[in-house]
């Protein structure tokens, strides 16, 4: 049985950082971030809109942080999306993660295995 993917429980990350990319990401330059979707930051840079002013909340982010949410562009989300990784994905921790976790009450990700028992169920025997 695979544990589901703990980013489909948060979506804390899309409602704390702004989400700023270069513009050739965007469907009209070539890119697949769909153009409605974003906001001119500065000449050479993009932020998803939402995300361009505290409190953010990505554009793209449906569902409730910390209960159920889904990216309605996973497919074609930015590169800060498709580079955040949730704390201890691949073995890794992110600070980042906790901290957006942190801002919504939500307590950070632990690594995998931190929460099974290190001793013999009661009655096992040991060898």
């Amino acid at each position: 049985m695979s544990e589901q993917n703990p980013c489909l429980t948060c979506g804390a990350c899309c409602g704390y950082f702004r989400v700023s990319f270069f513009w050739g990401e965007c469907q009209s330059a070539g890119g697949v971030v769909p153009d409605d979707l974003v906001v001119q930051i500065n000449p050479t840079r993009v932020a998803m809109i939402g995300t361009d002013a505290k409190p953010c909340r990505c554009v793209s982010l449906g569902g409730e942080i910390g209960t159920q949410v889904a990216c309605s562009i996973y497919e074609n989300r930015s590169s800060p999306c498709r580079e955040f990784e949730a704390s201890w994905e691949n073995g890794v921790h992110n600070p980042s993660c906790d901290d957006a976790r942190a801002a919504y009450g939500l307590p950070p990700l632990t690594p995998p295995g931190a929460n099974e028992p290190h001793w013999p169920e009661e009655g096992a025997e040991v060898a």
